[in-house]
């Protein structure tokens, strides 16, 4: 049978919705130009993309629901079904798994409960596995809500979602400050973030990705930002970890199966 159609905001949300879009579509020389923002503001209302959210977004632009549709499920920060409050991202693509993200994406599913894609009965953790994080100098890595969780195992990963049911507050490696899913869509639909300290707190890239950057400079060549997890000489670790979370930096221990260390020359 054919989909009755979405039902409506009530009239206070949807006047709400109007002001915010309104603003939205402003920014931009021609009004489509604004869905993507604009599905963001929905997600923002109900914690993913309604079909109610789709035909706003649709009435707001003047566009069929099947445009609205149609990039709504192209990109997967949208969400399309109910989720958690906090998105954890697993990354396990090629380098992030061999340092142990496969572990760690194997261990949350036991832990949690859950599987990919899947929420905890209580609402809180949403688990995913994630192509690449654009952080592979500090692999593993975990994403919540889209904030970094630098060079984690099994264990500090565990801890972190232990956390975040719990309630108890958790810093990432580097950028803002943690806010919920629901939160962090508003701020993505271009709003700003008015939490006191949040945006001086907005990080880019760790030390260890500005290297080369310092080195095109001529600059001098910082410490070995993360210690060679065997053999070689031991440089000068990190004075300290800006993660509670942050796992140790011997984190060939995420993947006893296969410990790193010097491999042997083709033909040895």
């Amino acid at each position: 049978m054919p989909q009755l159609p979405a039902p409506d905001y009530p009239a206070d949300v949807r006047a709400r919705l109007e002001a915010d879009a309104k603003e939205i579509i402003a920014r931009y020389p021609g009004s489509r130009s604004a869905l993507l923002p604009l599905l963001h503001l929905v997600q923002s209302e109900e914690g993913h993309v309604t079909r109610t959210g789709m035909q706003f977004c649709a009435d707001v632009l003047g566009l069929t629901t099947a445009e609205v549709t149609a990039v709504a499920t192209f990109y997967t920060m949208y969400r399309r079904k109910p989720s958690g409050d906090y998105q954890v991202g697993v990354c396990t693509n090629t380098l992030c798994a061999v340092m142990g993200g496969d572990a760690i994406f194997d261990e949350l599913k036991q832990h949690l409960g859950v599987g990919n894609d899947e929420t905890t009965e209580d609402g809180k953790i949403t688990l995913e596995h994630i192509e690449c994080n654009a952080a592979c100098d500090f692999a593993p890595v975990v994403m919540v809500n889209w904030e970094f969780f630098d060079n984690q195992t099994p264990a500090s990963a565990k801890r972190l979602v232990d956390d975040l049911r719990a309630g108890v507050p958790v810093e990432p490696t580097r950028g803002a400050p943690l806010c919920t899913y629901k939160e962090t869509a508003r701020i993505l639909a271009g709003f700003p973030d008015e939490r006191p300290g949040a945006v001086e707190a907005s990080g880019g890239a760790g030390p260890a990705s500005l290297i080369g950057l310092r080195l095109a400079k001529g600059e001098e060549p910082q410490p070995r930002v993360v210690a060679p997890r065997t053999g070689g000489p031991q440089d000068e670790a990190p004075a300290e970890h800006l993660s509670s979370h942050d796992a140790p930096q011997q984190t060939s221990a995420s993947d006893p199966a296969h410990p790193a260390g010097p491999t042997a020359e083709e033909g040895e």
